[in-house]
């Protein structure tokens, strides 16, 4: 009989970060990777997101703790349960995997509401002490998996979307003429969160003299100096990239990073924090500052202005360190965990 291999990928949204990044574009290697059947539960507005040959279990459209909730419940019998974004349920029918993105609810709970850090923390101890193996997106979350609840987990990284590279020049000259972009800036793309540290990004990019270009969910806050985009279509955020001079990421907690390798992706001069994962994903292929540091942060952004052989230098280790990193990859370390657990897939 052949497998069947059962993914909880509620978290899988239209559009979306880095979690909805992981679920889309491991989804489609996976299932050729595997010779079994494979089913996904998700919420009945993203059932379009899924490749051929991924079956869809649905459940209602639901944030918060209802889709918590529809994550703790059975999604029937199979060779293996995994968890995309930690959570599995209740009763697993079959050997079970959680994939861990980050510990940033218990490290940097400062970051989020006091009610989201607690039912968080309440489901990543659940998985995490029942699945059978964990999956992490870096060896610095491994760690991080290892010091608190003291497991070993599989790392299996993220890599850029397979629909971003370097942008032709048509395309960077439309879109900085659709968001009237000045001639030079600093770009950072992303949700205005905490963590981001982007009030410390603005004020650098005061004290250095260049224009900050925010893009993305919840950039329309109060941000001194900044120019705001707000949501950006992902067909525009190659050639945003491609616009930029420098792409700016100062986050203080990471458990990956996608958003920089990205930019790396596209062929963009990159300066980021020299903070959990960051290293690790960017290796020597970005400027790394320590984070909240806003003159350390100022003097790097003001060196990657001021030297554009370096910048050229740096876009294009940026390109060839991003190229290590692919879904393929990804999705053939992935079927190899549920092997080790004795599926025939």
């Amino acid at each position: 009989m052949r497998g069947r291999v059962v993914l909880n990928a509620l978290s899988l949204r239209p559009g979306g970060g880095g979690v909805q990044t992981y679920i889309r574009e491991l989804l489609p290697p996976l299932a050729m990777a595997l010779d079994a059947d494979v089913v996904a539960a998700v919420q009945r507005d993203a059932r379009g997101e899924l490749p051929p040959g991924v079956e869809a279990l649905v459940r209602p459209t639901a944030d918060g703790v209802a889709r918590a909730l529809h994550g703790l419940r059975s999604l029937g019998p199979a060779q293996v349960v995994h968890g995309l974004d930690v959570d599995v349920p209740i009763a697993c029918r079959g050997p079970s995997v959680a994939t861990v993105h980050d510990l940033a609810v218990f490290d940097v709970p400062w970051a989020f509401s006091r009610t989201r850090a607690r039912g968080e923390r309440v489901l990543v101890r659940h998985a995490l002490r029942t699945v059978d193996t964990v999956v992490a997106v870096s060896a610095f979350t491994a760690e991080r998996v290892a010091a608190r609840f003291g497991r070993t987990a599989v790392v299996t990284p993220l890599a850029p979307s397979t629909d971003l590279g370097p942008a032709p020049s048509d395309q960077v000259a439309r879109v900085r003429r659709r968001y009237q972009l000045p001639p030079r800036f600093v770009l950072h793309v992303g949700t205005i969160e905490p963590r981001k540290d982007v009030p410390t990004l603005a004020w650098a990019c005061r004290q250095v003299g260049i224009p900050l270009v925010l893009a993305g969910a919840g950039t329309g806050g109060s941000v001194a100096g900044a120019v705001r985009l707000g949501y950006v279509p992902r067909s525009d955020l190659a050639a945003l990239y491609g616009c930029a001079t420098v792409v700016a990421y100062p986050s203080r907690y990471e458990g990956f990073g996608l958003p920089p390798l990205e930019a790396m992706a596209c062929g963009a001069a990159v300066v980021a924090s020299r903070v959990a994962s960051l290293p690790e994903v960017l290796g020597d292929a970005a400027w790394l500052v320590p984070p909240g540091d806003g003159e350390r942060l100022a003097a790097a952004i003001k060196e990657a202005l001021g030297d554009a052989g370096r910048r050229r230098e740096m876009a294009r280790a940026g390109i060839e360190r991003a190229a290590s990193f692919t879904w393929t990859a990804t999705a053939s370390a992935t079927a190899a965990v549920y092997r080790s657990l004795g599926a025939c897939v």
